[in-house]
């Protein structure tokens, strides 16, 4: 049965846009405009729920900076998944101090994933007195009313309730006018034992398929040709749902849009990894041929001690059934090195499961305790330096594959979407290919937003080099 989902009333939104105009009138009173930074930690959910917030901004009136000492406002979006990201948010914040000595009117706001730990927020309270607004990602919505609050009252606001809702009609502002995020569903059911997600995101909310379609047509009419689709688990898409659409269905939705663009998606769960999902991609002309997939070890004993709720020979099997779908699969993955009480054993089934499925790129991660979670409870005898070792290993041996197979591509020619400038004079462009790997090229920057077709030259571990043909 599906759960209650609840949903932010479209006149809840209504009023916080009002708000924003009752502070665009404030702030826009001495006739120079106003202007924020919005500095992002962590994953593409983040950089996603950012464009809320510069959207929300916009609408307030204020320009953007990447100076902190000009910004009116900074928002910090922070990130929880393993503790240098914490530490380096702290570090950066409380660097803040000389702008707003320099700046006393200045508005800092902290938000995101860090701070819906209750320990981080008062430690944020306690520690950081020049922080003005505290807020989870289940008050993001609310963000113009309690930016108001510290405005009109000049005191300090924290907001991190525990209510999980889905909102429409938040305002975006995104940057670029290439690639897009477009989130389908928020928060996690899946528990892993070393993962903090469902604890600071919540329950799995999907959004409902015809606000999803709708955001992508829009994306489309807009000019964007490169849309990714973001969950903590997109394969889990539409289970919350009573209309019998799940993320195979969504993708199909989305590939009738009329246009030239590419479909991606992050993250998927090899828990909830379907052939029907692999015969979907294979069939869809505009769904990109790549697929993260993250395997976190190559132990059972480790995967159990995870909670991830499949085996290495099922992880095996669908790899094997996604490449029977599409032979130029890109598959990339996150595997985390030195889980509490991961043996010299444990370890090397990591590595020979990464030499037989031959990952395109590898994320490798040490083991980060994250307070709260049942992992950070249980015994690990092993060192930092023990771990770090095998790290050095693991990485040594996903550039080789890397290198490996990037110059299997040289000589080849491939459809790739320009998406930037790089500042180099001989590559001066990069591109994707529909795999997702990173093509540098030359060309004039009005390929920008284009798809070309480049000859592959040459190639390293991270990137290919090519030239423009045809």
């Amino acid at each position: 049965m599906p759960i209650e989902r609840k949903v932010i009333a479209p006149e809840a939104i209504e009023a916080q846009r009002e708000i924003c105009a009752k502070i665009f009138e404030r702030v826009a009173g001495d006739g120079q405009r106003p202007l924020a930074m919005v500095d992002t930690y962590g994953c593409q959910q983040n950089e996603a729920d950012s464009e809320k917030i510069r959207g929300y901004l916009s609408e307030m009136g204020y320009g953007f900076t990447q100076d902190e000492f000009q910004a009116d406002v900074i928002v910090v979006n922070t990130c929880a998944v393993r503790e240098h990201a914490e530490m380096r948010v702290l570090g950066n914040v409380g660097a803040l101090n000389h702008t707003k000595k320099a700046r006393p009117g200045q508005i800092i706001a902290v938000c995101g994933c860090m701070v819906q730990q209750e320990h981080m927020a008062e430690k944020l309270k306690r520690s950081y007195p020049i922080v003005d607004l505290v807020f989870g990602p289940h008050e993001l919505w609310r963000f113009p009313e309690l930016l108001n609050q510290v405005m009109e009252k000049h005191k300090r606001v924290f907001a991190t309730a525990k209510e999980e809702a889905v909102a429409e009609g938040i305002p975006l502002r995104r940057d670029g006018q290439v690639k897009a995020w477009l989130s389908i569903m928020y928060g996690c059911n899946n528990f892993c034992t070393y993962c903090i997600v469902p604890y600071v995101r919540g329950r799995e909310r999907s959004r409902r398929p015809e606000d999803v379609v709708a955001e992508a047509r829009a994306l489309v009419a807009a000019g964007y040709k490169d849309i990714t689709l973001l969950g903590q688990n997109v394969n889990s898409y539409g289970k919350d749902l009573d209309c019998g659409v799940d993320f195979a269905d969504l993708i199909r939705e989305i590939n009738a849009i009329p246009g030239d663009f590419l479909i991606r998606f992050m993250t998927s769960h090899p828990r909830d990894a379907t052939e029907k999902l692999f015969k979907t991609m294979a069939e869809c002309e505009k769904c990109a041929h790549h697929i993260h997939l993250p395997v976190q070890s190559g132990s059972d004993r480790v995967l159990k001690r995870m909670n991830r709720h499949y085996d290495r020979a099922k992880y095996l099997e669908e790899i094997e059934t996604a490449r029977r779908y599409m032979p130029d699969l890109v598959i990339t993955t996150d595997i985390i090195v030195g889980f509490p009480d991961e043996t010299e054993e444990d370890f090397q089934a990591t590595l020979s499961l990464c030499e037989e499925v031959r990952f395109d790129a590898m994320f490798t991660f040490i083991y980060s305790k994250r307070v709260g979670t049942p992992a950070a409870t249980m015994p690990d005898p092993y060192t930092r330096q023990e771990k770090q070792l095998h790290f050095d290993q693991l990485t040594d041996l996903a550039n080789r594959i890397s290198g490996e197979k990037h110059r299997e591509y040289e000589g080849k020619t491939l459809r790739v979407l320009v998406d930037g400038e790089t500042g180099r004079e001989e590559y001066n462009l990069s591109s994707r290919t529909n795999g997702g790997r990173l093509v540098h090229l030359k060309g004039d920057k009005s390929l920008i937003g284009r798809f070309v077709n480049v000859k592959i030259t040459a190639s390293n571990t991270w990137a290919l080099y090519g030239e423009i043909v045809g």
